[in-house]
């Protein structure tokens, strides 16, 4: 899996039904209200990538298949 910014995960999570509940500094809170799933986006600039650990981690707990982050 290649690793993607922070804007492209923000857009996925928004088409699949994620909210941002909250953000303190640079951690981004969204939540997914009919499943009361919660998953933290680090947020170190829109346009730096993510690495892949922390990518795979945010798609294990978005329980959004792998699929649709490439």
């Amino acid at each position: 899996m290649k690793s993607i910014n922070a804007a492209k995960l923000v857009k996925i999570l928004k088409i699949h039904g994620f909210v941002l509940a909250r953000q303190k500094g640079s951690h981004m809170i969204w939540k997914n209200l009919k499943t009361n799933t919660i998953v933290p986006v680090p947020l170190h600039g829109k346009s730096k990538s993510i690495p892949v650990g922390t990518l795979l981690a945010i798609v294990k707990q978005s329980k959004i298949p792998k699929s649709n982050f490439c």
